[in-house]
């Protein structure tokens, strides 16, 4: 019995370790990410995006962001956001990791029918850009009294 399991360790094994080097191969160069705090390529800054009957407020964490750089945009329910971060970066010096992200980049939101593209605000403090966008009155609920 155990003479028969020996031979599985050369060739069947050898499969599964080639199979996994092969999945790891495909995966870990795809667009996912590698951890449970990492963001897939191509979402920088990230995104948490909440409403109330009021409004919508779109959060964007991107420290280090200049104002001027910034343009946003509503066109068709479409909220569109882009800016430039530049991270100084000592001359000549030799880094051994880099991990901030340094240029420009380009957000699509996706925002509810009844949003006002006429009632916008955006605030950048502490490293964090908030978008508001007030819901259409019309939209909002209402009390109806019965008479």
């Amino acid at each position: 019995m155990f003479r028969s399991l020996s031979n599985l360790n050369g060739g069947l094994f050898d499969e599964f370790r080639r199979l996994e080097r092969e999945m790891d191969h495909l995966f870990g160069a795809g667009p996912w990410p590698n951890g449970i705090r990492s963001v897939a390529r191509g979402t920088y800054p990230p995104i948490n995006i909440g409403s109330t009957p009021e409004q919508v407020d779109v959060y964007l964490f991107a420290a280090g962001l200049n104002t001027e750089s910034l343009d946003i945009s509503i066109q068709k329910n479409l909220l569109t956001i882009d800016g430039e971060r530049r991270v100084i970066t000592e001359e000549g010096a030799s880094y051994f990791r880099r991990e901030r992200f340094d240029n420009a980049f380009h957000r699509v939101v996706t925002l509810p029918d009844d949003v006002d593209p006429e009632k916008v605000d955006a605030n950048y403090r502490d490293g964090v850009l908030r978008i508001t966008i007030q819901r259409r009155e019309t939209a909002k609920p209402r009390q109806i009294e019965v008479n």
